[in-house]
């Protein structure tokens, strides 16, 4: 299934049905009175999270998203029925924004969550709500109200603990098999993943996290080289972000230390909130080099913006099950600090007042 991150939509809810004048006409009963029932809501439309679903791809091929009308009213206190909600079902993680006010209207960051995107009408009255003493045989009556109608953007960002950052060809996929089992292609050439892969890394029976590999970015996708900065979204919500570095490139002429500079330079011009991010440095590939620890103490030398640092080789596994144990105790440390603030910010109840 090709993967869609992104589309546009428009969504409809059914207008509400007519009330209607009308009259009881029986044998032998003279002057029977009103009887005209009211119109039916017309249909809304809702949007719900849903973990069964991982793309977009639906939306961008259908795009406009309709509800029926709901039905007028009838004769003999006949209200007319109601029709049936639309619910479009998408991935966790879709925020939802109208295009024309700029307003996000929802994040779906909880399977199973639901939101309205566009209200139904309301049912018009029949004219058995106008009658009284001394209007006795009313005619009156009012027409359904028209239901919404919206434009909106939907745009994915991924759920994940860890979101990997790095060159194309850094590693990053070979990473993220080592560690989980999550199988994305692996190449010898730049730009084999082309959209974001998600893996599990279960770190013990109880605890485990979920981890963002994302196509690589190159120095000027700001501008549009490469892929550009399109899949950065993807690292919006993550904790902690790894920053990949091929410490073995193939090629001559090839500074691992400005490679890692442009990087931080593309994530800066992309969003400040995500450059400020804990961020790991993670020098790969050191089964391809000699002298590794003078070549890894050579690198920080020059190379300073970073929180913690691992030198692995996702390859063979070396040093991965440490990282992989240090990230996940960051992330638990982390949960427990967000809960301590939650707790303060819940104003204590007054026992006296109960």
């Amino acid at each position: 299934m090709k993967f869609i991150d992104e589309s546009k939509i428009e969504v409809f809810a059914g207008k509400g049905g007519n009330g209607i004048a009308s009259f009881r006409r029986e044998k032998y009963i003279d002057k029977g009175g009103p009887d005209g029932g009211d119109g039916g809501r017309g249909g809304s439309v809702y949007a719900m999270a849903d973990c069964n679903i991982n793309t977009l791809v639906d939306y961008r091929f259908q795009r406009m998203h309709r509800a029926k009308n709901g039905e007028s009213g009838r004769g003999s206190d006949c209200y007319g029925k109601g029709a049936d909600d639309v619910i479009l079902r998408m991935p966790v993680g879709t925020v939802i924004t109208d295009i024309n006010s700029g307003e996000v209207i929802a994040d779906l960051a909880d399977d199973g969550q639901k939101t309205l995107l566009a209200q139904g009408g309301i049912g018009g009255l029949g004219n058995i709500h106008f009658k009284s003493s001394t209007n006795r045989a009313p005619r009156q009556c009012t027409a359904g109200t028209e239901g919404e109608t919206r434009e909106l953007q939907l745009e994915l960002k991924v759920l994940a603990d860890v979101g990997l950052l790095g060159m194309p060809n850094a590693g990053k996929s070979t990473f993220i098999r080592a560690v989980s089992a999550a199988r994305p292609k692996v190449a010898d050439y730049p730009f084999t993943t082309l959209h974001p892969n998600l893996g599990v890394v279960r770190v013990s029976h109880e605890k485990s996290f979920v981890i963002a590999d994302i196509p690589g970015l190159i120095e000027g996708a700001a501008e549009g080289a490469g892929l550009g900065h399109q899949f950065l979204r993807h690292l919006a919500r993550t904790r902690v972000l790894l920053h990949l570095v091929d410490i073995a490139p193939l090629y001559e002429g090839i500074d691992p230390v400005h490679d890692a500079y442009a990087i931080l330079n593309e994530l800066k011009k992309y969003d400040q909130t995500l450059y400020d991010k804990p961020r790991w440095l993670i020098l790969n590939k050191l089964d391809l080099v000699e002298n590794g620890e003078e070549k890894v103490a050579a690198f920080l030398k020059e190379f300073t913006d970073y929180d913690r640092y691992f030198a692995i080789s996702a390859i063979s596994g070396a040093g991965c099950k440490e990282l992989t144990y240090a990230i996940m105790e960051h992330l638990v440390t982390m949960r427990e600090q967000e809960q301590e603030v939650a707790a303060k910010i819940v104003p204590e109840t007054d026992v006296g007042s109960l």
